[in-house]
């Protein structure tokens, strides 16, 4: 056990957690010993090897040693996806490589970490699709937009949600009220006060338990 010591403290992931100490953040491993000293204003967990840290109100990245690789001067950044991560400068959205480059201009009223290669960013009030060169795949065309996921994404069009695969063709037209991303196979949406799955082709799935299973197989 470790003894109580800190202000803060996260749980264990990948061997290490995050500990608060007076104002400031480190980690720890779990026999309690410092691996990377508390010397963060912020600090999140590891993903793909490398941590978000923050530093003097700006964030950057630090790699499993605590050595910083990408120097704080972001006003917010993600975790990296796809090999990119997400970052605002001046209250724009763009991404960086982690070698720390700006790969794609941060011009992007409002944006997320991309997801199958592709990430839904907001350009002139409209929601649309860019690869990781920053070329709109699918046009700004939505009103909101999701992230990609089992090959599909949900859509906002007028006041309805429907789905769109990476063509940006609607392939489950925009008639529900509420929805989530699909995960094998399966989505759950609402119509009026209705809850229900379906597949994607847009049919109403009257056991998924049974079509969960049979995917798992």
């Amino acid at each position: 056990m470790i003894p109580a010591q800190f202000d803060i403290a996260s749980q264990f992931k990948q061997g290490l957690a995050i500990v608060k100490t007076g104002d400031k953040f480190g980690y720890i491993d779990k026999s309690g010993k410092y691996v990377i000293q508390p010397e963060f204003d912020y600090a999140q967990e590891f993903a793909n090897g490398l941590a978000r840290i923050e530093i003097n109100g700006k964030n950057g990245f630090i790699d499993g040693s605590g050595r910083i690789v990408i120097q704080p001067r972001f006003d917010i950044a993600w975790d990296f996806s796809d090999g990119l991560a997400l970052v605002q400068i001046k209250g724009k959205y763009g991404y960086i490589d982690k070698n720390g480059q700006i790969v794609i201009e941060p011009r992007f009223s409002n944006a997320w970490s991309f997801s199958e290669n592709l990430a839904q960013v907001k350009l002139n009030s409209k929601w649309g699709y860019i690869d990781q060169s920053g070329k709109f795949m699918i046009e700004p065309q939505f009103q909101d937009a999701g992230n990609f996921a089992d090959g599909l994404a949900w859509v906002q069009v007028e006041q309805k949600y429907g789905y769109i695969d990476k063509k940006g063709e609607l392939v489950i037209a925009p008639e529900f009220d509420q929805v989530n991303d699909f995960a094998q196979g399966l989505a759950i949406v609402r119509t009026g006060q209705k809850w229900v799955y379906i597949n994607k082709n847009g049919q109403v799935v009257s056991n998924p338990e049974n079509m969960l299973l049979q995917e798992e197989k």
